[in-house]
């Protein structure tokens, strides 16, 4: 009788290579959607900034920014907000960078919004 090695139970190394593999995406996904979820809310933050701003001037699009960014703990600074305001139109720009921390290395995830919408 032969029995080859399935049988008696030697193929396990494709399960621990899987295995492997889902920890890695699992740890990946752990530690960047998190961080997405609030630069996206970010987004959102800048969007609603630049269309509201006929009732606002500069100055407060930087705070209102700023303090989204504060309190989403996103590494956002003045420098890193581009407020440019025409007669007609306004252009808010938000260039920043996120380091992700990861077991022997970190990452450098660069994020740049951008609204641009018409002053009423």
């Amino acid at each position: 009788m032969s029995r080859n090695r399935r049988e008696r139970g030697e193929g396990r190394m494709g399960c621990l290579v899987a295995l492997v593999l889902l920890c890695i995406v699992g740890l990946i996904a752990y530690r960047m959607i998190p961080i997405k979820v609030k630069t996206a809310e970010l987004r959102d933050a800048v969007y609603d900034a630049s269309k509201s701003a006929g009732q606002m001037k500069d100055k407060q699009i930087h705070g209102t920014i700023l303090a989204k960014a504060k309190q989403l703990e996103l590494p956002v600074n003045e420098s890193d907000i581009i407020v440019k305001r025409t007669p007609n139109y306004i252009r808010v720009d938000v260039a920043y960078t996120v380091p992700v921390e990861f077991p022997g290395y970190i990452y450098n995830w660069k994020f740049n919004h951008h609204a641009e919408n018409p002053v009423f």
